[in-house]
């Protein structure tokens, strides 16, 4: 049993980290999953999106038995004042789909989780309909995967594009399980040179942002190991 499960969407978010953890592959409910396991914390890469997410939470609360569980990873700015890099604990996560929220006993900004990537319009509007100041695809379905099996849930996000960036459009890019095909993207884009400058600057972003988020997680482990149990916060659930 581990005290702290954490659920990314892709592995290159945290590999700097994860990269020397033991692995462990397991099946659940028919899928495969890899878990990174490190003294008493337990990471899986469930893909993008919020089915993915949600069968990831599922899948490592039944294994695992987490005292809490962690939505981590990259999210956008809705703040023109978040910066790439900065690492947010929001202590409220909202469903842009159904208008339910999760309201965390610690943190200090207010995450929406929306269904696609945002374009700056789109951010605007999340803003305002929420009164948000964070957004990313996966965080309400973990709440949701917590709320189901009476598990802790908390929230550390690390901003990797900022309030008035355009994303490239990624979703054909991203298959059923919510896996990135990284090698079709990459021929897309050799065939596009004016969209390199766009998506070099995302490169740099992301990496800025994953080095934020696994400082976070080294952080995390360091007091795992020494008795300490990181943020466990519980939730409230708002319909």
């Amino acid at each position: 049993m581990s005290k702290v499960a954490i659920v990314v969407a892709l592995e290159r978010e945290v590999r700097p980290v994860v990269k020397k953890w033991r692995v462990c592959a397991k099946e659940v409910g028919g899928r495969r999953f890899r878990f990174f396991e490190k003294d008493e914390i337990v990471l899986v890469c469930g893909g993008i999106g919020a089915e993915a997410a949600r069968r990831a939470a599922e899948a490592v609360i039944a294994i695992y038995a987490p005292s809490v569980i962690y939505s981590a990873g990259f999210a956008g700015a809705l703040d023109p004042a978040l910066k790439i890099g900065d690492v947010v604990h929001p202590r409220r996560v909202v469903n842009a789909g159904d208008g339910s929220s999760v309201n965390l006993d610690q943190g200090e900004c207010v995450l929406v989780s929306f269904g696609s990537i945002a374009s700056p319009a789109q951010k605007a509007r999340l803003r305002d309909s929420f009164g948000a100041q964070v957004v990313d695809m996966e965080a309400a379905a973990v709440a949701r995967a917590a709320e189901a099996r009476g598990t802790g849930f908390a929230v550390v996000k690390a901003i990797s594009d900022e309030f008035d960036f355009t994303l490239p459009s990624t979703e054909r890019f991203v298959d059923f399980d919510g896996q990135f095909l990284e090698r079709r993207f990459a021929w897309f884009m050799a065939l596009r040179p004016w969209l390199w400058p766009q998506v070099a600057r995302l490169a740099r972003n992301s990496n800025r942002a994953s080095c934020a988020l696994c400082n976070w997680l080294r952080n995390m482990n360091t007091a795992a190991g020494s008795g300490g149990s990181g943020i466990h916060s519980r939730q409230a659930v708002n319909r």
